[in-house]
């Protein structure tokens, strides 16, 4: 698919194992304890919300133990096409600076030759 494709197919699923790993250190710690505490948390209080908890602990805790979190990855992707944006913006703009001062640099040397308008308008009009 093309850079500029926002929209890229989904090469794994949930299931499958990841050869990355994008969360390290203190925040793998993090995601494991808060997926115990919230999973405990879960199965204390039952019911829909409990279940909710539950879930949400299940992968909190899934995200610590594989050490890959994939809308970890999507956002780190979308971070580098925000800067490779910003690079070719400031570089179109550095373009046009160039272009402005050529262009100047032309028009301070050119000479007009005729009637000029401004000065001597047209008589009879």
């Amino acid at each position: 698919m093309s850079d500029n494709n926002p929209f890229e197919p989904i090469e794994t699923t949930p299931f499958q194992s990841h050869s990355s790993q994008n969360v390290h250190g203190w925040e793998r710690v993090g995601s494991l304890a808060g997926g115990v505490l919230m999973m405990g948390k879960g199965l204390r209080r039952g019911g829909v919300i409990g279940l909710a908890q539950l879930a949400i602990g299940g992968m909190a805790l899934a995200r610590g133990i594989t050490g890959h979190c994939s809308a970890k990855t999507l956002l780190e992707k979308n971070r580098q096409n925000l800067h490779h944006a910003r690079a070719r913006i400031e570089q179109a703009g550095e373009e046009l600076s160039r272009m402005k001062a050529s262009a100047e640099a032309a028009t301070g040397t050119a000479t007009v030759t005729g009637n000029d308008s401004l000065n001597s308008p047209k008589v009879g009009l």
